[in-house]
């Protein structure tokens, strides 16, 4: 088996009396699209920053193709396109100027890169937009420029914080099959989203996190055996393992009694 481009290692992180990550351990592999699920403040924003090396753990590590983003914050940061779930963008700059500024900051040949940014600006519908300021594009545009960003030195390895927010069906469905030609090509994928349907479908992997722990990892089949269920969706075990389940059903019951009680006409 290839070496895992990202692992962590009994990965803890506090913040003052909070514990955010409680003994983490996971691994992606190159081909893989691993999908880390969990309800909110579960950890897996947290878990992403401790990769890029914008957190540091409080105990543990994390390595990227080997690398610590502690101890080698530039070597794994060159290995890494990281696009967060509400992207930070100079808006007063162009499309074009924003992309050529972040391909200067990585020292990437401007040839490759006005390759791999037209490339990527036709298939996502944005090269018209180019010269457009950056604060004048609407949030799934924003979206775009945050993908291209990512991917203008061409990493190994991508982290995706809610990838798809904001986009429509056309470019959730381009960004989704670019995912797969970036693995096909021996690349890996964390993947962190809320959208249940979209784990499903593209993730090889999942790794259920709860209350800063992963309780539950492995490809869909082997999720739903741990629920002792083969027909339900990744939802319904979801809901299951992270044992949210009755919570839903209670509180749906108290919106029918609140709202529906007399008959609609």
């Amino acid at each position: 088996m290839s070496a895992p481009l990202i692992e962590t290692s009994e990965l803890t992180k506090r913040f003052g009396s909070v514990q955010a990550l409680t003994g983490l351990n996971f691994r992606v592999f190159p081909g893989e699209i691993y999908g880390l699920l969990g309800p909110n403040g579960a950890g897996k924003t947290t878990t992403i920053k401790a990769i890029i090396g914008l957190v540091e753990p409080t105990s543990g590590c994390v390595k990227v193709q080997g690398f610590d983003p502690v101890t080698n914050p530039i070597e794994v940061k060159s290995r890494i396109g990281y696009v967060a779930e509400k992207p930070i963008l100079y808006e007063s700059l162009s499309t074009r100027d924003f992309l050529e500024f972040v391909a200067s900051i990585r020292k990437i040949d401007q040839t490759s890169v006005n390759h791999v940014v037209t490339r990527l600006g036709d298939a996502l519908d944005m090269a018209k937009y180019f010269d457009a300021p950056i604060a004048t594009l609407s949030t799934g545009m924003k979206q775009k420029v945050a993908l291209i960003a990512s991917l203008v030195h061409q990493p190994p390895v991508l982290l995706l914080d809610e990838p798809l927010s904001g986009l429509d069906a056309k470019s959730s469905r381009i960004v989704k099959d670019l995912l797969l030609i970036h693995t096909k090509k021996g690349g890996a994928v964390l993947f962190s989203t809320h959208i249940m349907e979209v784990a499903e479908n593209i993730c090889t992997r999942i790794g259920i996190i709860y209350q800063g722990k992963i309780i539950a990892e492995g490809t869909l089949e082997q999720l739903k055996r741990k629920t002792g269920s083969k027909n339900e969706t990744l939802e319904e075990v979801f809901l299951k393992l992270t044992n949210e389940e009755t919570d839903v059903v209670n509180k749906t019951r108290l919106l029918g009694e609140a709202f529906f009680n007399n008959e609609v006409a």
